[in-house]
């Protein structure tokens, strides 16, 4: 049941991820998932950049190499995670937002609607078994390097999957009653 997915959706991150891959197809279903988020104005401005078959590995280099010539006393752990991430990932989808070009909305509705179709991609795959985690460090702003973006189009983060074998520690969560004033 789909209250049962949302309490149970967790952050599973590469360190986490086995090397059992998925497929393309599955990808797709997962981001046909995303495409049906709510959008104010049908905007829809979501836009994903897929990473598989050994482009994460790509990905993971730029990162790490960004992060060393922007940051003046690097670390070397982060220099390595920053590498590695996507390389442990069976996939890595670049999380991107097209603005409407007429700005009919303000921008944080769109920031939103594309969230949104996060959560969705992240139900899915709770739902199919697979882990996956939402990033969104300081180096998304730099991916114009990296990767082509249209007019208005920028990166919000990038966002992890792959297997894993360890069930996640449940979460717990402070009763709803501390966060809703009802005002009957």
């Amino acid at each position: 049941m789909i209250f049962d997915i949302i309490k149970n959706r967790r952050s599973i991150f590469p360190a986490q991820y086995n090397d059992k891959p998925i497929s393309k197809e599955t990808v797709q279903k997962i981001l046909e998932a995303a495409n049906w988020a709510p959008t104010h104005k049908k905007t829809e401005p979501w836009r994903f950049k897929v990473f598989m078959n050994g482009k994460q590995a790509e990905l993971g280099r730029f990162l790490s190499e960004k992060y060393q010539e922007v940051d003046p006393k690097p670390k070397q752990v982060k220099i390595k995670k920053l590498q590695e991430n996507p390389a442990r990932s069976a996939a890595v989808i670049a999380i991107c937002m097209q603005r409407d070009p007429n700005e009919s909305i303000p921008e944080w509705e769109e920031v939103a609607a594309t969230a949104m179709a996060v959560q969705n991609m992240w139900l899915c795959s709770a739902a199919l078994g697979i882990g996956c985690y939402w990033s969104s460090p300081g180096l998304i702003k730099y991916m114009d390097e990296f990767l082509e973006f249209k007019e208005g189009e920028k990166c919000l983060g990038f966002f992890y999957m792959g297997h894993y074998d360890e069930e996640p520690p449940l979460v717990k969560r402070r009763p709803i009653g501390e966060k809703v004033e009802w005002l009957d």
